[in-house]
């Protein structure tokens, strides 16, 4: 499969495949690790016709038709749009909130604990579970996003000079033809509603983390309004019931429109369509109505945050959004003055200082890239390089996963977990589940080493860390 390496330094290999390029950023150790499957992967991905670049960032992993660490991009005059290169939670990211708070104040493992009874109160862990907010309309939010929840809602709402809930994100509404949603059964319309403002379960969170800022980019940390040892609110959710149910929906689709058009690959997981045919349009118009949905869910998983701080620190406690960014997407940017339909499929994109496409408040540093490391590890705010043109500013999403969930189980003992998580110590990162053994399928081993990750894309000049983000607290989704 790896007919030929050429080796661009900076930890980035390019890979000459059967059917294209493969562009893969990771240090040496991470690429010596990555599974033979991957290559294969890339391979099939690399089939879909006139492909301008794919690539992986150090987390990639297997997924389903697509590996997760992939950007894909096609040009929007005669590309190609793929479901499978989204991937099925639409929209999944990283919200991060400050407080100002210290990691000196929240010490005390009684009051973390209290911390975590009072947030679960307000954000529903259990998958199962229903939303607390019966008066939003699931059609103002997936046609509006932030904009179509009520005021009551929007702590800044009545602050238009300072209204960071809509500012400080990376879309806060996508328009499209609304006209498309008349196909979505009552069902899905449904489901989505009594989820909104819940956390999910797998690999999403809430994370109460203390922060250190990396010297080198002390000066954009508090333009940002960072300080050392300053408790933050990390959030890793999706696009629930609203994006889970577009998936099976097009996949079919697809695959009925591929074998009319007699095109497709060795893989029937992995389907496409041009972006100009009915199956591309209506695909794309309802991929933005569940990234508005997963804007706003994250944003009401924070709200409910906010509402179990202040049960327990007082009404006057303020949480400021930082910033919110997806890593399950495709849409129109323009790049090398075309506009190209870049697909990001547990990729991150981070923008360097004065770049066009940067929310308005952070042109003059770049935003801040939100990655989430394992539980029990570090996470990192980081922003991006001007190098990361040549990944089309895309970084990793995390920590990406090393052994499946089955395996975890039969290789990890509750025992190992436990001492990750420094269980019986002052420094034990407290957990919402009664028991370990209920997540350990989520425990720190079951990915990669975070720190390999985010030493590969720094070495790659495409982005830098500006703070380490501790953990302290998680309130896990089951």
């Amino acid at each position: 499969m790896r007919n030929m390496l050429k080796n661009h330094g900076k930890n980035h290999q390019e890979i000459t495949l059967k059917h294209g390029q493969l562009h893969v950023f990771a240090n040496e150790e991470v690429f010596q690790n990555l599974e033979y499957k991957v290559y294969e992967m890339a391979d099939n991905n690399l089939q879909i016709p006139r492909n301008v670049h794919m690539s992986y960032t150090p987390d990639a992993h297997v997924g389903v038709g697509t590996c997760i660490g992939t950007t894909a991009v096609w040009n929007m005059n005669d590309g190609f749009v793929s479901p499978s290169i989204v991937g099925s939670d639409i929209g999944c990211g990283m919200r991060v909130h400050l407080t100002s708070l210290h990691r000196d104040d929240i010490q005390d493992k009684k009051l973390r604990r209290q911390m975590i009874k009072a947030i679960e109160k307000y954000v529903p862990a259990n998958e199962r579970a229903a939303s607390y907010y019966q008066n939003i309309r699931v059609e103002k939010i997936v046609s509006e996003g932030i904009h179509g929840l009520p005021p009551q809602y929007v702590p800044d709402y009545y602050s238009p000079k300072n209204r960071r809930s809509l500012t400080h994100i990376e879309h806060a509404k996508l328009s499209y033809d609304t006209g498309y949603l008349d196909a979505i059964p009552e069902k899905m319309w449904s489901r989505a509603w009594m989820q909104v403002g819940t956390l999910g379960g797998g690999n999403h969170f809430c994370e109460i983390q203390s922060i250190t800022i990396k010297d080198e980019n002390r000066e954009i940390a508090e333009k940002w309004g960072l300080f050392d040892g300053q408790v933050v609110v990390m959030i890793h959710s999706g696009s629930r019931a609203w994006g889970g149910m577009l998936g099976p929906k097009f996949t079919k689709d697809f695959r009925r429109a591929m074998d009319k058009w007699g095109i497709g690959t060795s893989d029937p997981n992995l389907v496409f369509a041009p972006i100009d045919t009915e199956e591309g349009q209506r695909y794309l118009n309802l991929m933005y109505s569940a990234l508005n949905y997963v804007v706003v869910n994250r944003h009401m998983i924070a709200y409910g945050v906010r509402e179990g701080l202040r049960d327990v620190f007082g009404q006057d406690l303020e949480m400021t959004v930082l910033y919110d960014l997806m890593h399950n997407y495709a849409l129109t940017e323009s790049h090398r003055s075309e506009p190209l339909l870049v697909h990001r499929k547990g990729t991150t994109r981070a923008l360097p200082a004065g770049h066009s496409l940067n929310a308005e408040p952070y042109k003059e540093t770049g935003h801040p890239a939100l990655i989430p490391g394992s539980m029990g590890t570090s996470s990192y705010i980081m922003v991006g390089e001007t190098g990361g043109e040549k990944n089309f500013y895309s970084i990793c999403h995390g920590a990406g996963r090393v052994r499946s969930r089955r395996a975890t189980k039969e290789l990890i003992s509750v025992d190992q977990f436990a001492s990750s998580m420094k269980v019986g110590t002052d420094e034990e990162i407290l957990v919402n589940q009664r028991t370990l053994e209920s997540i350990l399928d989520e425990c720190p081993q079951a990915y990669k080493d975070v720190d390999q990750v985010i030493h590969s894309v720094v070495g790659a000049g495409l982005a830098s860390v500006v703070a380490e983000c501790q953990p302290m607290a998680v309130i896990k989704g089951v």
